[in-house]
């Protein structure tokens, strides 16, 4: 196993401790800097752009930031400055209400252009970029805000519907989204369950964790072992355990 691979997580993360001899050394165990941009840049690095002929951008979720930054109120806290700064977008992904994706703006612009680019929704979508986003961090959008505020009518508001960067949230109300994002989506969902069974088949239902990101992973993992690994512990679906033999992943007694 490559020595990137092996340092992958071991080094990024608040570990829970059995009794040994000698003390481990939690913070040596978390990312470098404590840095949500600095989680959100390693996460995204991750992200398999070809698996989607790099026409989504890059996404990291929040859960899997809490795996490289264990205070989750300084990790949500830095992340809301990102958001407010305008460098990160965060959106819902829909498949739970605590489940947000973050990309970097630059590359949620870029690749937004780029899907709508020849289409009829393309300038709502371009003023949409231009105008909304600088002014506003939030993950949805009101009726009022959008017609009043922004001046959009109703049919330029269902072009931006149809290019799939605003989906419906309530009535005269609105997500804010990714084209193309459902196939993202279904990938985690799957990847996430397989991630989770190889865990769930291991003896005691405990894996080393180094024995794990060593495997091969299964047709159902699109998205890479590491990828899910983060997303798993930082939303406390397996408990780390540091132990002489290295970070165990278990899952949690039920």
């Amino acid at each position: 196993m490559s020595q990137k691979r092996h340092r992958l997580v071991p080094q990024t993360l608040g570990l829970k401790r059995r009794r040994e001899r000698g003390p481990v050394d939690a913070d040596a165990l978390r990312g470098e800097s404590g840095s949500a941009r600095a989680a959100v840049a390693e996460l995204v690095r991750l992200f398999p752009r070809g698996l989607f002929e790099d026409a989504l951008p890059p996404i990291a979720l929040r859960s899997q930031v809490y795996s490289l930054v264990p205070d989750r109120t300084a990790a949500d806290r830095q992340l809301k400055e990102l958001q407010e700064q305008g460098e990160i977008r965060v959106i819902q992904l829909g498949f739970d209400l605590d489940a947000h994706g973050i990309i970097f703006t630059e590359d949620y612009t870029t690749r937004v252009l780029k899907a709508c680019d020849g289409r009829p929704c393309a300038g709502a979508v371009q003023r949409f970029l231009a105008s909304v986003l600088p002014a506003c961090g939030d993950l949805s959008f009101q009726q009022d805000q959008m017609t009043q505020t922004f001046g959009f009518r109703d049919s330029e508001i269902t072009h931006l519907v149809n290019a799939g960067v605003l989906t419906v949230r309530d009535v005269g109300s609105w997500w804010l989204a990714v084209p193309g994002a459902g196939r993202f989506i279904k990938y985690f969902v799957k990847g996430r369950q397989a991630v989770l069974g190889m865990v769930r088949k291991a003896k005691y239902r405990e894996v080393l964790l180094s024995e794990l990101l060593g495997r091969r992973a299964p047709a159902a993992v699109r998205l890479g072992l590491a990828y899910h690994v983060h997303d798993l512990i930082g939303a406390q679906l397996v408990d780390c355990i540091s132990t002489t033999s290295g970070t165990v992943l278990r899952l949690p007694e039920t």
